[in-house]
Formats: structure tokens, C-alpha cells, sequence
């Protein structure tokens, strides 16, 4: 648990990096994830998942982002986001 929580918060500030907006509340049976309001990229999760849910949906998000590649980043979320960019599901 100490590892996703710690992975969460480095893909937040990945995230917050690459000039999304990371916001989490509870969306009751809404997954969250991507969208853009006025120009701006806001990535949604809900807070009613666990935090390998909000993680995956975070890096499911941003995942596909063309500055991502040159940002720096932990050899376990690299990882995660290798997992994530061939639909594996998460350990």
C-alpha cells in the first residue's frame, strides 16, 4: 500500500508536470478520468477507489501524453505505465 500511495503521488505531480489538473472526489459509480474544461486538462478520480484504482486511472489518463517519455520518473512507474500502456492490469 505504501508503494501505490507513494507511486500516486509521484504520478500527481507527473501529471501536474506534463499541465494537467488533478482533482479527486467522490463521483459515487463515475469512473473519473480525462477531459478538458475551457483549454484546460483536468484529469478527474474518484475518491471512492482504492488507490491502485485512482493510480491506474491517472496513468491510463496521461499515459499517452507526448512529453511524458521526457520527463523523469521512478523505475516503478515506469512500469506501472508500460503495465498500463498494454492493458495489463496492475499488481
Amino acid at each position: 500500500m505504501a508503494d501505490t500511495l507513494g507511486l500516486l503521488e509521484e504520478a500527481r505531480q507527473l501529471a501536474k508536470d506534463l499541465g494537467y489538473h488533478v482533482r479527486e472526489e467522490a463521483l459515487g459509480d463515475l469512473p473519473g478520468g480525462p477531459c478538458t474544461v475551457g483549454g484546460v486538462r483536468h484529469v478527474l478520480l474518484n475518491l471512492e477507489h482504492t488507490a491502485a484504482e485512482r493510480l491506474d486511472r491517472l496513468l491510463a489518463a496521461i499515459g499517452g501524453d507526448p512529453g511524458i517519455a521526457a520527463e523523469p520518473k521512478s523505475r516503478l512507474l515506469e512500469a506501472r505505465l508500460k503495465k498500463i500502456a498494454r492493458g495489463e492490469a496492475a499488481d
